[in-house]
């Protein structure tokens, strides 16, 4: 255990419980060689809950298309695809994930995963995303790319756009005043897997653990800071926080004060300056530079908030991944952490937020452990006939007896289009290309979820279906041109060849004879318009559900 972060007193919130101390100890690097790999310890305390049989293993198709969503952003191309099918080594499964988590396309990936979660379609900058591409390419520490976001340097031209999280939430929307309410949610949302602003007024009315204070001491840390003027990037200043924030719930007329404060953790005394003293580096009014406290309470929460013994720091992070590569948190929602919403499997996020403590908040390294169990490589099919895949297939997501399905981001549906319709090698993705980031908005704007609200579930839309139908760039790919999908499809005089190329092109998997049969019948029944036959095939599967998740 790190030196740095001597134990204090327990706390159920502040603290790592003794389980989970035990863990951290116990699974530390040096203990590594006494226990078995994480992927193993996944597998047997999912094994343990489950309650009944299992799914069986997924497909190298199904298993392939499904690590390629997750760790690259995109489908696998036609030729990907098939050197996988065609391989038989035994540990190719291995080998796969790790050359993906090594590839550029995991490092967009991961950038758009961290965008999207931190930002929820707030608006982006060059700046953040400068940030974020560098972080994810760097295989930066969580703890520490939250130090840099809690605590904008804006001296540091790699990560001073991190403040890009603060600024966008202290921006003015039309006459409303800015939302610090919202502001406070979000740091207790995103880095602690908690929302107090229902504690903004009163004690949470049915979270027992949600006290109004916890909502003020975040706001101690927050309120005082704005957007600022002085400089053309996104960057934060403060005012000077000179005394305690004074709060009073509607139920209880008794005046309260708070400093600032984290969840179940200690108060920070606010210190007394002289007039004029207060700020470390003085405002500029010339310059309109707010100046720098002394007092600095962003610096404090990056300080306190992401560490390995702030147990709801640890736990928001481990849950968050695994929901990110199993479809499920082991709490949900993954902003509602509290003993009357317990985890599915409280062993195992204690478990793995332990784990990626002690491997120094790696996410890379946890994902990998994750995507190697026999959990998350299970079958979201099930057998015709399989008694064992029939009882899998009803016992709750919660269990993870069957892998669930997941429906796909803006971002990975654009690439996994462009990948299937292209002429069959791997896709090359430049998101900074204009013509990228124009088509990145259309696919935002029918599929992305609203402003300020996560992407967590599944939430199909007319908006997303009249898309599909209609957008003249989408169908316009569709067309043959040079060496597309249509253009080979059309090259193709059997029907049996097509149907397996376009099946592998756009599902990921080789199609069935039933399918087969049914391409043929379709064909030859078009036989004088066989391009319009040929191009309302590849629609119909870019369209399916079988395209639109990851299953």
């Amino acid at each position: 255990m790190d030196n740095r972060y001597p134990p204090k007193t327990p706390d159920p919130f502040r603290l790592a419980s003794l389980t989970t101390v035990s863990l951290l100890l116990a699974f530390s690097p040096a203990a590594a060689e006494e226990s078995p790999p994480l992927f193993a310890r996944i597998d047997q305390l999912i094994a343990a809950s489950a309650g009944g049989p299992v799914a069986g293993q997924s497909s190298d198709a199904e298993f392939c298309r499904r690590v390629y969503l997750d760790l690259a952003g995109r489908i696998p191309s036609l030729e990907e695809t098939r050197a996988f099918l065609a391989n038989g080594g035994a540990d190719k499964r291995a080998k796969l994930i790790d050359r993906l988590l090594a590839s550029d396309d995991h490092v967009r990936r991961m950038s758009q995963v961290l965008h999207v979660m931190l930002m929820e379609r707030l608006g982006d900058h060059a700046d953040w995303q400068k940030f974020l591409r560098g972080s994810v390419k760097a295989n930066k520490p969580w703890d520490q790319l939250v130090r840099e976001l809690l605590n904008p340097n804006p001296d540091d031209e790699a990560t001073r756009g991190s403040a890009l999280w603060f600024t966008k939430r202290l921006e003015n929307y039309g006459q409303n005043p800015v939302d610090v309410p919202g502001l406070v949610r979000d740091v207790g949302r995103h880095f602690l897997g908690i929302d107090v602003q229902c504690a903004q007024c009163h004690d949470h009315l049915f979270v027992d653990e949600y006290k109004q204070e916890f909502y003020h001491g975040l706001f101690a840390f927050v309120g005082s800071t704005s957007i600022r003027q002085d400089v053309k990037f996104p960057a934060v200043g403060q005012k000077p926080l000179e005394k305690k924030v004074e709060f009073m719930s509607v139920f209880v007329q008794k005046p309260l004060t708070v400093g600032p404060k984290l969840p179940g953790g200690t108060e920070v005394e606010i210190p007394t300056f002289g007039k004029g003293e207060e700020f470390e580096q003085p405002p500029d009014k010339k310059t309109r530079f707010p100046g720098t406290p002394k007092f600095n309470t962003l610096k404090l929460l990056a300080e306190q908030l992401p560490t390995p013994d702030n147990r709801l720091f640890t736990r928001n992070i481990a849950n968050r991944l695994w929901w990110l590569v199993m479809g499920r948190g082991l709490v949900e929602p993954l902003d509602l952490g509290h003993a009357g919403n317990p985890p599915s499997h409280p062993e195992l996020l204690d478990l793995l937020a332990s784990e990626l403590a002690a491997h120094q908040f790696d996410m890379r390294w946890l994902i990998r452990e994750i995507v190697l169990s026999q959990t998350y490589q299970r079958s979201s099919m099930v057998s015709e006939g399989s008694a064992a895949d029939d009882a899998a297939a009803a016992v709750p997501a919660a269990k993870y007896a069957v892998a669930l399905e997941k429906q796909l981001a803006s971002e990975q549906l654009l690439a996994s289009v462009r990948q299937a319709l292209g002429d069959g090698k791997p896709l090359t993705i430049d998101v900074a290309d204009k013509s990228w980031t124009d088509w990145q908005a259309k696919f935002d704007k029918a599929l992305a979820n609203p402003p300020r609200e996560p992407e967590v579930g599944h939430n199909p839309t007319v908006k997303a279906a009249l898309f599909f139908m209609n957008d003249p760039t989408l169908l316009a790919w569709i067309k043959p041109d040079g060496e597309n999908l249509a253009a080979r499809l059309l090259k193709q005089a059997d029907a049996s060849a097509l149907a397996d190329e376009l099946y592998l092109s756009v599902l990921s998997r080789p199609p069935s004879e039933e399918e087969k049969s049914e391409v043929a019948s379709f064909l030859a029944a078009r036989a004088d318009r066989r391009e319009k036959a040929v191009t309302s095939l590849i629609w119909s599967l870019l369209a399916s559900n079988e395209f639109c998740v990851n299953h």
